[in-house]
């Protein structure tokens, strides 16, 4: 596997995506958006697995070169990032490795805060195939009903934030609107994902969410 940085412009201002190469390339791509913790060592280390399965992965910088530290620090960013301000990036990370590395199919996951920006990229931008949230927000009704990529939602029954009452009203706009989406729920909290959270993560979920996410990626794209 090699990495690079691919540097792009968006309306706000000039950002990086951090991509991981496959050494045997599949011809497939996926987006992997950070968490409210920024572009950090984790994600990067997801985009290597991405690409040890032979995805090309690209990792924006929805934050701009900032690397939160702490909860509180985290937050703030978080809410100071504009929700069509990351799109924008997430849009333009997209057009710029559509040119440098000639792919035409992408799906794309996230975290977190990076659950809520793919959930609502998988709504809202054109040019994906598949969707893997991990533990994000839901958007308002109006925008959820244009979701027409296959997506998984992916989230944690002992989760605080994305609890059972929101993922039940997701998955009754499902059902509502006929949406292309699965829900996947595990017994485990928010962030279970995380590996580098011991008070969080969950291999046992983990591992299964991974071995989901990469077979539909495989399915879809």
């Amino acid at each position: 596997m090699q990495t690079e940085t691919l540097s792009f412009s968006t309306p706000n201002g000039d950002t990086t995506a951090f991509v991981a190469m496959p050494d045997n390339p599949n011809g497939k791509a996926v987006i992997v958006i950070h968490e409210w913790w920024g572009l950090n060592a984790h994600v990067k280390d997801i985009a290597g697995r991405y690409a040890a399965e032979g995805f090309i992965a690209i990792a924006p910088d929805l934050y701009r070169g900032k690397i939160a530290t702490t909860p509180d620090d985290a937050s703030k960013m978080m809410h100071a990032l504009e929700i069509e301000d990351g799109l924008l990036t997430i849009a333009k990370a997209v057009d710029a490795a559509r040119e440098k590395y000639s792919l035409d199919h992408f799906g794309i996951t996230g975290y977190c805060m990076g659950g809520t920006f793919a959930l609502r990229a998988a709504c809202q931008l054109e040019g994906f195939s598949a969707a893997v949230p991990f533990y994000g927000d839901m958007p308002e009704d109006e925008i959820l009903k244009q979701l027409s990529t296959p997506t998984i939602f992916v989230s944690g029954t002992r989760d605080a934030w994305i609890n059972p009452e929101k993922v039940a009203a997701l998955e009754d706009a499902t059902a509502r609107f006929e949406l292309p989406l699965q829900s996947l729920k595990y017994d485990a909290d928010h962030a279970f994902f995380n590996d580098t959270r011991p008070e969080v993560y969950n291999e046992t979920a983990a591992l299964d969410a991974w071995a989901r996410a990469i077979g539909f990626f495989n399915d879809k794209l």
